[in-house]
């Protein structure tokens, strides 16, 4: 017996010692593994109610329905985004041809930035609105007044007379990162302070005819109503106005698109202090590569802004730059596509000089160029408001004519061009547009912004005034009864 006992043991002495082995291996191993630092998830229920109480609800009324009714101003756009954007904020609006209904509604988002009451939302939430309503978290609803709105980057500041409001503290979009938490909080449907969360998907996206706006694209939830309200980061900063989704429904399909906040601050801030965006211009005509052109240009690849034409008397004319020239870096930036250059020159301070690289004829060149400004149609539309003299009782704001409308219009000497006409005024109701030109008023010939003020003031209430007006370059008459 105490020799198998013996020869047990014998057994069992190398078994101990391979385990002994393993376990030592084991922990040698462990050890040398990088220890994996376990990912805290975002307290998304503090951040939000953090933030809720300085969003706000926008409520607009309209005098007209034809805001969306004739894809006005949504020419270039893929067919998706067109009946998204039909239906958002104006989503109760009926959808005649352009005729106009006593009254409509729309609906969007918006966030307060100053304890005074300014507060930032779309451009497109408050188009053609006749009166706009905020409302706050603690219910109250207050009166807006229209700051200013920039179509061009869809952005729109608005302001409320109250004091001590909640304000949401900007952040920065540059420090933006593809994958990285994001939260939205707005209205959607109607639906107060709904909070959506999601990721950033794609950054600097560039939309058809949204040549200013480097778009950021993610997955949060975003619906009609969503419109103007604002995308945070982890941090609780606003880092972009939720703008528009894409979709074929009208609903959500799992991509949005909001405005960077840095291109925000730069467009509020410039509405705040004249009331209208200045941008920056080369006056290229540009166009992308295809891998033909490329390969005809000696480029390795098509990447780069292909330059098609250059405007005469342009920044990029005076700088030097050439039809044909690939314009591949401005500033610091590189160009890998045509939609990259428009945002960039758009964003430049007028007066300032830039470092543009352009590959000519196989050579790289580096030109500086003193960028130009870009002439936009409602910062035109903002001047000649600010020079506007408002006919006597009747509703129109009216400037001089200037010779560019002498031209278009293809008349000489008299008349003045109607800047506004103010909603639900008698002019309104006479049928007069902004852009009609003015010849005469019962019988009187016009000449200047205060022979109309003066030939209003003689008319008698309840008594027709034949007025004699050009539209299009089309002659016509229109009756105006005083009340």
């Amino acid at each position: 017996m105490p020799q198998a006992i013996s020869k047990t043991a014998v057994l069992q002495l190398p078994v101990t010692r391979i385990l002994a082995t393993l376990l030592i291996t084991l922990f040698i191993f462990l050890a040398s593994v990088p220890k994996v630092q376990a990912i805290e998830l975002p307290d998304l229920p503090t951040l939000i109610e953090n933030n809720r109480s300085a969003v706000v609800n926008i409520k607009v009324e309209n005098n007209s329905a034809r805001a969306f009714s004739s894809d006005r101003g949504l020419e270039g756009l893929p067919e998706e985004l067109r009946e998204f954007l039909k239906k958002m904020p104006h989503s109760q609006i009926p959808r005649g041809h352009g005729k106009k209904s006593p009254s409509s509604k729309g609906y969007g988002s918006g966030f307060i930035i100053s304890a005074d009451g300014y507060v930032i939302t779309n451009a497109h939430v408050i188009d053609d609105a006749t009166s706009i309503k905020v409302t706050l978290s603690d219910k109250r609803e207050l009166t807006a007044k229209l700051i200013g709105a920039d179509k061009g980057s869809d952005v729109a500041l608005l302001k409320v007379e109250a004091t001590a409001l909640p304000t949401l503290e900007l952040g920065d979009s540059s420090s933006l990162k593809v994958g990285q938490w994001v939260y939205a909080i707005g209205a959607p449907f109607g639906l107060d302070y709904t909070a959506t969360q999601g990721i950033v998907s794609a950054l600097s996206r560039h939309l058809p005819d949204g040549k200013f706006v480097p778009f950021v694209q993610t997955d949060v939830a975003v619906n009609p109503g969503n419109s103007g309200g604002p995308l945070f980061d982890l941090n609780g900063k606003v880092i972009g106005v939720n703008s528009m989704i894409y979709s074929r429904s009208g609903g959500y399909m799992g991509v949005s698109f909001s405005i960077p906040i840095n291109l925000v601050k730069n467009v509020t801030e410039q509405l705040k202090t004249k009331g209208y965006v200045s941008r920056g211009k080369l006056g290229v005509h540009i166009q992308d590569l295809s891998q033909e052109l490329a390969t005809s240009f000696n480029l390795k690849s098509p990447e780069g802004a292909l330059v098609s034409k250059v405007e005469m008397g342009s920044a990029a004319e005076k700088a030097g730059i050439l039809s044909g020239d690939v314009i591949v870096a401005y500033g610091n930036a590189p160009i890998r596509s045509a939609s990259d250059l428009p945002p960039l020159v758009g964003d430049t301070l007028v007066g300032n000089e830039v470092s543009v690289k352009l590959i000519r004829s196989g050579e790289e060149k580096s030109l500086g160029v003193k960028v130009g400004q870009l002439e936009s149609k409602d910062e035109n539309e903002k001047r000649q408001l600010a020079k506007a003299t408002k006919g006597e009782s009747l509703g129109l704001f009216v400037t001089e004519l200037t010779d560019k409308q002498r031209t278009d219009a293809k008349i000489k000497g008299g008349g003045v061009y109607i800047a506004q006409v103010v909603p639900n005024s008698v002019a309104e109701k006479a049928g007069f547009q902004k852009g009609d030109i003015v010849r005469s008023f019962n019988n009187k010939a016009i000449s200047k912004p205060s022979d109309l003020r003066d030939a209003a003031k003689s008319v008698q209430k309840g008594k027709p005034a034949a007025v004699l007006i050009i539209r299009n370059t089309q002659t016509r008459f229109l009756a105006v009864i005083k009340d």
